[in-house]
Formats: C-alpha cells, sequence, structure tokens
C-alpha cells in the first residue's frame, strides 16, 4: 500500500514528529485518505510493524518446505538479520515514540517464532543442526548478534559476519 511505504519511508528518514501531510504528499494522496484509513499516526505506526512481521512470517513459512532444510533456516536467518539493520532507523523511532512493538506485534511474533522453530526441527531432524539448540537460543543469538555488530560496528562486527558465526555453531560437528 502507497500508505505504508510513503510513511515508513519518511518516518525513517525524517522521524516520527513529520506532519501527516508530508505523508500524504509522498503517497500522493490526500490527508483525509491517510485518516480514513489510519485514524491516528499510531495506527500508522502499528501498521507499518504489523507489515514487516507479516511478510517476515510469511518469508518463514515459504521457506518451510525448501528441500535443504538448514539453507532454508540460515537464509532465513540472513534475511531477518538484514531486515533488522535495513529497519533499524524505522525501529529507533518507533521506540522513541513509546511504541510497544511486542504488544503490536504480540500475534504474529508467535506466529514466526513457531515458523522458526518448524525452519529449527527441521534442519534438526535432517541432522546438520545441533539438537540442544531451542528457538529460544536461536532468538537470542541472532538478536545478540545484531546488537553486538551495531555496538561495536567495523566489518569483523557487520551482522552479516556475526550471523555467519552463529550458523557455524550452530552447525552439527559429530
Amino acid at each position: 500500500m502507497r500508505i505504508l511505504e510513503a510513511a515508513e519511508e519518511v518516518f525513517g528518514s525524517e522521524g516520527l514528529s513529520v506532519p501527516i501531510d508530508d505523508i500524504a504528499e509522498r503517497a500522493g494522496v490526500g490527508v483525509g485518505t491517510i485518516y480514513r484509513h489510519f485514524p491516528t499516526k499510531e495506527t500508522l505506526f502499528e501498521a507499518i510493524v504489523l507489515r514487516h512481521f507479516e511478510r517476515l512470517v510469511d518469508e518463514a513459512r515459504r521457506r518451510g518446505a525448501a528441500e535443504d532444510a538448514a539453507g532454508a533456516l540460515f537464509g532465513f536467518l540472513g534475511e531477518l538479520v538484514a531486515e533488522a539493520v535495513d529497519k533499524r532507523d524505522l525501529a529507533d523511532a518507533l521506540a522513541g515514540a513509546g511504541i510497544d512493538v511486542k504488544a503490536t506485534a504480540g500475534g504474529l511474533k508467535q506466529d514466526m517464532e513457531a515458523a522458526i522453530e518448524h525452519l529449527l526441527v527441521r534442519a534438526q531432524r535432517e541432522g546438520t543442526i545441533r539438537p540442544d539448540v531451542s528457538v529460544a537460543d536461536l532468538m537470542g543469538l541472532v538478536g545478540g548478534s545484531c546488537m553486538t555488530a551495531e555496538r561495536f560496528g567495523g566489518s569483523a562486527g557487520s551482522p552479516g559476519r556475526m550471523l555467519a558465526v552463529v550458523c557455524d555453531g550452530l552447525r552439527r560437528t559429530d
């Protein structure tokens, strides 16, 4: 939807205090159209967050049928990290505005964890991933990789590099 794309772009580059008029202009619609779909700025923020979660859940589910289970898992984790890095400005803006992403996307967060768990269990059954790793372990490692890379910076600490190290550690070696 053009409104969500425009809002995400504007919020990410200019912050959440940007007037709705600017979003309407960028989307090529009238302000009234935005307010008909999103009565408050908060509902617009929430729609952006939900859209991202829905896309990620759909992608994880799509990968769930891949022949190479470990490749599907690692590919999705790479996409998850890339999305987190790419949307960092938007996430910071939402957090700064007091938007509780966990509350907004609670049900979708559970759907995502279930889809990731499906990918993980398939890879474990395939014998390529350590059997002692849980989805909670996985989420903590991926989240920690993003935060560590952001904190220390540099190419050696890039999120992609950190994820590669995590994925190597997940592989079954016996």
